[in-house]
């Protein structure tokens, strides 16, 4: 990755763009911001605030570089789940062989940092992405793309939008995970369909299949494999019908945050192909983990031997209204929080410097910019007070920050993560 370019975002200017931030902080550079090394409760920054832990992120990103080496599988985390270049850059640094997007946009702002190698899961069809995309692989020969194609319609529209490019597109055919699921071809014989509609475009190269198996109906550890092994046997029939020409590696592809174990068994029993194969995997929402829905669903969950992913974020805010004995508000809402798989979940309480569990506090709904609390008997809870917010959803929860503070267990805030949605 670019290590100008990253180092150009502590130069970015702190001001009112950025939620949360200390407001005596206007005008110094992020770099300059961090160099002080401020307390996250302490030094004047303003609920609600958005806070990474540092510790936490470093154990999760270290648990999945140790779970896809020692299942002998390539990583390429999906990169929307952030869209965080400085968590490119640690991704990278553990060993991802690169980053996984979903639309053009994303794929500009790696490109802008560096990135070299996208795997991008989706079929890309605008005339406009593919002749940029057919630049940057012309300008850069290290630069490796890969795309989703789930029609052959689909061809045709990148055939022509790439007619007379230098270097033609790598392509991997999706399969879908299942009648009703979301995009991808639905039988095998529309995937070879599909694949002799790429052979006949120049412009394009078979380099695998790949599909998303997050997506199959009525998700069994049982379906799951199932469909699996049938994504590995189309790899396997398109090498023996000869559809890989001239490639150097095949690409097999799949593993949302819910399944990669599923992923791990079954790819493990794929059989060799006339030439090597990339097994690669494009868990994303582990970087942060989250306090609902994927804590929920982890395949740790399952495998509980190889490790546990820890939740990273906590959104602080500030109880300012305690109409009644049973209810309370606090200062963050929809605006701030994930809220599209599950709400918040009330985790902690400080006052005077103190922090303890917030013990009798759930929270029962949002709205723009309040969060509605109900409080037991007896809970503990007055206006002023800090409450820290787990949250469910990391993509989402990166979503609504663009400076998130960085922060270790006793508050200091050692970086700030850039997002660029």
């Amino acid at each position: 990755m670019s290590t100008e370019a990253l180092a150009r975002l502590a130069e970015e200017r702190v001001d009112h763009r950025f939620k949360g931030l200390p407001p005596d902080a206007d005008g110094l550079t992020v770099g300059e911001l961090a160099a002080q090394r401020r307390n996250l409760f302490t030094d004047g920054f303003t609920t609600p605030v958005l806070a990474l832990s540092a510790e936490r992120l470093e154990h999760n990103l270290t648990l999945m570089e140790t779970y896809a080496a020692r299942h002998g599988l390539a990583f390429a985390p999906h990169g929307k789940t952030s869209m965080a270049p400085q968590l490119f850059r640690r991704q990278t640094e553990r060993g991802a062989w690169g980053i996984t997007l979903a639309v053009p946009h994303q794929v500009r702002v790696a490109r802008a940092f560096g990135v070299a190698r996208v795997f991008l899961a989706n079929e890309l069809v605008d005339p406009a992405a593919l002749r940029w995309i057919a630049a940057e692989l012309t300008a850069d020969p290290d630069f490796r793309f890969v795309c989703y194609v789930d029609s052959v319609r689909g061809v045709e529209l990148m055939g022509e939008a790439l007619a007379g490019t230098a270097r033609p597109v790598d392509v991997v055919v999706e399969l879908a995970a299942g009648e009703g699921a979301r995009t991808g071809v639905r039988t095998e014989a529309e995937c070879a369909a599909v694949a002799d509609a790429v052979a006949a475009e120049p412009a394009l190269r078979l380099v695998g299949v790949a599909g998303y198996e997050g997506e199959v109906p009525r998700a069994t550890p049982e379906r799951v494999r199932a469909w699996l092994r049938r994504l590995v046997a189309l790899a396997v029939d398109f090498d023996e019908a000869r559809r890989f020409s001239g490639v150097d590696e095949v690409v097999v592809s799949a593993g949302g945050s819910a399944w990669f174990d599923a992923v791990a068994d079954v790819f493990a029993e794929l059989p060799g192909l006339s030439v090597p194969v990339l097994k690669l995997l494009r868990s994303g929402a582990y970087v942060s983990h989250d306090d609902g829905h994927y804590r929920e669903l982890t395949p740790f969950n399952r495998v509980p031997e190889e490790g546990a992913l820890e939740p990273a974020f906590r959104l602080w805010t500030q109880v300012v209204s305690r109409p009644s004995a049973e209810q309370a508000f606090v200062n963050a809402g929809k605006r701030d929080a994930a809220y599209d798989l599950d709400l918040p979940i009330a985790q902690a309480v400080r006052r005077n410097g103190v922090e303890r569990p917030a013990t009798g506090v759930e929270v029962t709904a949002l709205s723009d910019q309040h969060a509605w609390l109900r409080t037991a008997p007896g809970a503990d809870l007055e206006v002023g007070d800090w409450l820290g917010l787990g949250l469910s959803h990391p993509c989402t929860s990166f979503d609504k920050w663009q400076l998130i503070p960085l922060a270790q267990a006793d508050g200091t805030v050692v970086d700030y993560i850039r997002t660029f949605f």
